[in-house]
């Protein structure tokens, strides 16, 4: 395992670790309040799912504390991993490249939804500003969670997200949903 990966690994476990002893102090959640729109989410952890082996990013909801996972591939997973600990790797990774040049076409990150979650599959929108107008583009979670963290914007998900994900795969000898 080169020296990335390694970095990647200990910033994923630590994710975990922080997430793990954060959550201790939360005690039991109040009732959710009436959902409208969207909900913001705060990414709590990145680990190995045991039954896939998958990297797995774990998203806490800021208005009623439900979360869901969401399996991801080894470079999305140091991609989210990096930024989120403040490490900035020695050549820009494929983000840090769409976010410079982003910034010299005056193209503005402001936010991400994930909008569902269809045959075990997430589906995300990547919201950008361009000059004052706003446009939108189809985007994997992921590569959209990873530019959001990068460009300090929010991250979202739509309340049918969080229900389905509550839901399951339909098969319980499927892997989990992947994006």
């Amino acid at each position: 395992m080169n020296h990335w990966g390694r970095c990647a690994r200990l910033g994923i476990l630590m994710i975990v670790a922080i997430s793990l002893l954060g959550a201790r102090d939360r005690g039991t959640p109040p009732p959710p309040p009436p959902t409208t729109g969207p909900q913001e989410v705060t990414v709590i952890g990145l680990l190995v799912d045991d039954r896939t082996h998958a990297p797995t990013i774990v998203l806490e909801g800021k208005r009623d504390r439900r979360a869901f996972a969401m399996a991801i591939g080894p470079a999305e997973a140091g991609g989210i991993a990096l930024p989120l600990q403040n490490v900035t790797p020695p050549r820009p990774l494929t983000h840090d490249l769409f976010l410079t040049l982003f910034g010299r076409l005056n193209v503005t990150v402001t936010k991400a939804i994930i909008t569902d979650l269809r045959d075990n599959t997430y589906f995300a929108t990547l919201y950008l500003s361009v000059n004052g107008t706003s446009m939108e583009l189809d985007s994997r979670p992921s590569d959209a969670i990873a530019l959001a963290i990068r460009a300090k914007a929010p991250v979202f998900a739509e309340e049918r997200v969080f229900q389905k994900a509550e839901q399951g795969p339909a098969l319980p000898l499927e892997p989990g949903p992947r994006i």
